[in-house]
């Protein structure tokens, strides 16, 4: 194995989660969380909670075994009805990770006969599943349709049968930009090419009553949606038509040969999907999306690029490692948790800090934050 620089080298670190937007250190120190993905609070929420304990109580801690064979509990049942409604899909089908269902949505697309096109920086779980299929990968620039529509024309051109993929998240996950993704639905109609697109980080906080970027977007074959962000529980979904979803039933590796997903997540996952669809939800949303706005404004005055997109993940890029692994130790000796996100996470000379926002942030949260980081080059 290569020798890796010492700023490259990850260590685990331990965390207590006593107190809503907060995370412990084992020494005692309390730091402000910017960097969870529980990005509407509700990991602390009772009613999760208690959706929990009631599911264990009565079920017992795990599921035991695949879902096809002894593990298909009542909870999975009724959450899959109740994410396929809210999201006006035939069917979803649960996975215990994120990662399994990125891989197991790629494999229900894809063969080793499939072109694939991804945009430059989908997650690493889908690029596995691409590799996993023996399908040929082009990549294309980074939100970028001008370049895909001139891929997938060029393919066009010379084979009008070949089975053509398109995979793009809506709400990228180090960056927080989002594609165009009715455009992007659009091209893949236009080009006979199937959609995968990855809501994880978007659904429940963006679009139309947070049901993701992507919802009432004809030409969207896949939805992979996660339960351990937004929903702050844990495991994934994938939305499809019946067919596809029948076709990850019969043949999906990822879903038949894993332990399903516990119970009581499954439990939890569903009261969030409730408060989600409360009215005061909309409400929580629009204050979100003026804290994103009011951050990127302030660090555009204070010299910074603005962050892309307009959602709460934000990177504040520092280009070298040292620099964001220095900033990340500031912050966190100021009382505040911000990650350095560093390559082969994000491309070469590109490493970040990457922010992630939550509603209810104390009112000196951004003035403390901006104290550490200081002006940008624009204004250094």
């Amino acid at each position: 194995m290569a020798e890796q620089k010492p700023e490259r080298r990850r260590k685990l670190r331990t965390f207590i989660a006593k107190t809503a937007g907060h995370l412990d250190t084992p020494d005692g120190n309390s730091l402000l969380d910017l960097a969870s993905n529980d990005t509407l609070g509700l990991s602390k929420r009772p009613e999760l909670i208690a959706a929990a304990i009631a599911s264990i109580s009565k079920g017992g801690v795990g599921a035991g075994a695949s879902r096809l064979v002894s593990g298909s509990r009542p909870e999975h049942e009724q959450l899959e009805i109740a994410l396929a409604k809210w999201l006006n899909r035939e069917r979803v089908l649960l996975f215990p990770s994120g990662f399994q269902a990125n891989i197991a949505a790629v494999a229900a697309l894809a063969d080793r006969h499939s072109l694939v096109f991804a945009d430059r920086l989908i997650h690493n779980s889908l690029l596995v599943g691409i590799r996993a299929t023996g399908a040929k990968l082009q990549r294309f620039k980074h939100n970028n349709l001008e370049d895909l529509q001139q891929k997938l024309a060029k393919i066009r051109a010379v084979d009008a049968d070949k089975k053509l993929v398109v995979i793009s998240e809506s709400l990228f996950s180090m960056e927080g930009s989002s594609p165009d993704v009715r455009a992007l639905a659009t091209l893949c109609i236009k080009y006979n090419a199937k959609l995968l697109l990855d809501e994880a980080h978007a659904l429940g906080i963006m679009g139309k009553e947070g049901k993701g970027l992507g919802h009432g977007i004809e030409g969207i074959t896949l939805i992979s949606g996660t339960l351990g962000k937004a929903f702050a529980s844990g495991g994934a979904f994938l939305a499809a038509d019946s067919a596809e979803a029948e076709k990850l039933l019969q043949t999906s590796g990822a879903f038949r040969y894993t332990t399903a997903l516990a119970p009581s997540l499954a439990a939890a996952a569903m009261e969030a999907l409730e408060l989600m669809k409360a009215p005061e939800a909309d409400q929580i949303r629009q204050q979100l999306n003026a804290s994103a706005n009011e951050w990127r404004n302030t660090l555009e005055q204070y010299g910074w690029p603005r962050p892309p997109g307009n959602g709460p993940i934000m990177a504040i890029k520092l280009a070298e490692d040292i620099k964001a692994l220095e900033m990340q130790k500031k912050l966190e000796q100021a009382g505040i948790l911000v990650i350095a996100i560093r390559p082969p996470t994000v491309p070469e000379g590109q490493a970040q800090l990457r922010v992630s926002l939550r509603p209810n942030l104390p009112n000196n949260c951004l003035a403390r934050f901006m104290a550490i980081l200081g002006k940008g080059e624009k204004q250094a």
